[in-house]
């Protein structure tokens, strides 16, 4: 009962955390903000799949989780390397 309550509070929090990064990235005054706001909300996004996975306990959630958070990392990396150099390929 206690974890019940203790997984909707933290999906909660991590709701409210994706709303005010949401926030942040159509209010971010450069582009380099606009990008870390992406990756937090990467980052919210696969708790929130982690937490949802442990509430209903589908093991398919992990799977996505990472999926995610593979997309989420070469996204980033592609990005501040475009801001970098002006180009991805070498």
């Amino acid at each position: 009962m206690i974890l019940a309550s203790a997984l909707t509070y933290a999906l909660g929090c991590f709701g409210v955390a994706l709303v005010l990064n949401l926030i942040r990235l159509f209010t971010a005054p450069t582009v380099t903000d606009r990008i870390l706001a992406v990756d937090t909300m990467t980052v919210n996004t696969i708790a929130l799949l982690v937490l949802g996975g442990l509430k209903t306990g589908s093991a398919l959630t992990y799977e996505a989780a990472l999926l995610f958070a593979l997309t989420g990392f070469i996204s980033t990396v592609s990005f501040c390397k475009y801001l970098l150099r002006g180009s991805i390929i070498e």
